[in-house]
């Protein structure tokens, strides 16, 4: 079988997930691996893709070789995709599959967007492996990756792949009418988008926005901004947060950007993600590293297309919202009723922003932060920044430290343990667990009481 590899790290050759590949090319020598390292190579593939369409048209397999950057595949192979996409080559009975490195961040929703774009292709898609950044340094690491390349040989030979997505029926989208504004408004709320001239629908709905928000906004095209390339993966920025690129982006970062009250994203949906140009922007926004610097900023979301039919994509706005405890105001769509939907995000953004409304974090936002709590602590000698950034805030909130906690688990386990005191005890279980509630109950209704009075 014919593999091509599309490496979308833009680290090309040292590319971490690559070396899963080069592992299977040498205990797999009856199968062709030929790589084409398509993040590395991207703006001379965005001048010529002819040495890209050759090498797909000879292939039996195209396995995507990437790292997971913020909740999705890097920029460069979004870029890929949408221009392979334009392209007029065969794919129809070829087979897709991917290999993938991360600390398993949201590697779900990356495996997803790749998937679906599989299926636009007409790629009969494998599920693929999705790697810690270590596990080939270990044998059980080095077992599953031998046993996802048998898998995948097995589901070629046999024809098995996922079966492809039903057709639904497109919703109806609906012009949006755009009021009058009022200018005597206070406040700094920031639109990002990547609206183009032809994206008329998009362009109305920012409007609408504008006119409606009860709050001073002002709008930021990220196609504007002089970017000199994506987020290399280089790790320049661990210890103190600068870019290796001198393209000034992390100093307009957070001074025209996160130095704002709130945050709205305008985009049209493109490859079933936010769009090569959005994802440009998030990847840069690495300078960060892992640090929450936005917590308690209420976000929003202009989106044109078919959002409703789009699952991955809206586990990726809700995700990034929880991870960066930011309150997510609502998500505006021009699906049924674009006027209502506006007009109403609109309003809880300013509620958030009038009430500092900032609720706890759900599955999302707690899951991806202790994976990010556990890394940085192991990498704490190389990650600096955000290593201050979590002592600073908290954020080391290892279980080891509820002691006392612990100890009386195991007192009321021991209790649980025997019979005799089992059957003593009743109900008086439940009751032990409603006490601290109990005494919660009991302050509220003296706090009442005493203004009342």
């Amino acid at each position: 079988m014919h593999i091509l590899v599309l490496n979308g790290s833009p680290k090309g050759e040292s590319s971490i997930t690559l070396q899963t590949v080069r592992y299977l090319k040498i205990l797999y020598p009856q199968h062709t691996f030929s790589v084409l390292h398509v993040g590395a190579q991207i703006k001379a593939l965005e001048k010529d893709f002819s040495p890209a369409a050759k090498a797909i048209e000879s292939a039996d397999l195209l396995l995507f070789s990437y790292p997971v950057y913020t909740f999705i595949a890097p920029y460069q192979l979004h870029r890929f995709i949408e221009l392979l996409k334009t392209k007029e080559i065969p794919l129809t009975g070829k087979y897709a599959s991917q290999i993938t490195t991360s600390k398993h961040f949201y590697d779900v929703t990356a495996h997803r967007y790749v998937e679906d774009n599989c299926y636009d292709l007409g790629l009969k898609y494998i599920r693929g492996l999705s790697a810690d950044m270590d596990d080939l340094t270990t044998g059980q690491g080095q077992k599953e990756a031998r046993d996802f390349l048998e898998y995948l040989v097995w589901c070629t030979e046999h024809d098995h792949h996922e079966p492809f997505p039903a057709p639904a029926p497109a919703p109806q989208h609906k012009p949006v009418t755009v009021p009058e504004s009022t200018d005597n408004k206070t406040g700094d709320v920031v639109i990002l988008t990547t609206c183009t001239p032809e994206d008329e629908q998009l362009a109305r709905m920012i409007d609408r926005f504008r006119a409606v928000c009860g709050r001073k906004t002002r709008v930021i095209n990220l196609r504007e901004y002089p970017f000199r390339g994506g987020c290399l993966g280089c790790f320049n920025c661990a210890v103190d947060g600068t870019c290796i690129y001198k393209d000034g982006f992390d100093r307009f970062l957070r001074e025209d950007i996160q130095k704002a009250e709130a945050m709205v994203y305008a985009f049209s949906i493109q490859d079933h993600s936010m769009g090569a140009a959005f994802k440009l922007y998030d990847d840069r926004q690495f300078c960060n590293g892992h640090r929450t610097v936005t917590m308690g900023m209420p976000v929003g979301y202009l989106i044109s297309g078919d959002y409703s039919r789009e699952f991955n994509l809206q586990m990726i706005l809700e995700g990034r919202a929880q991870v960066g405890h930011n309150f997510l105001a609502g998500t505006a769509t021009d699906e049924t009723e674009p006027d209502t939907a506006i007009d109403r995000m609109a309003e809880t953004l300013c509620y958030a922003l009038n009430h500092s409304y900032v609720p706890p974090q759900n599955f999302y936002g707690i899951g991806g932060m202790k994976i990010f709590r556990d890394l940085i602590w192991i990498m704490q000698g190389m990650m600096r920044a955000d290593h201050k950034f979590y002592k600073a805030h908290g954020q080391y909130d290892f279980p080891q430290k509820h002691r006392g906690r612990m100890l009386a688990m195991y007192l009321v386990g021991e209790l649980l343990a025997n019979p005799k005191l089992k059957s003593k005890m009743g109900g008086k279980m439940t009751e032990g667990m409603l006490m601290p509630y109990t005494k919660v109950l009991e302050q509220a209704k003296k706090e009442h009481a005493q203004k009342d009075a």
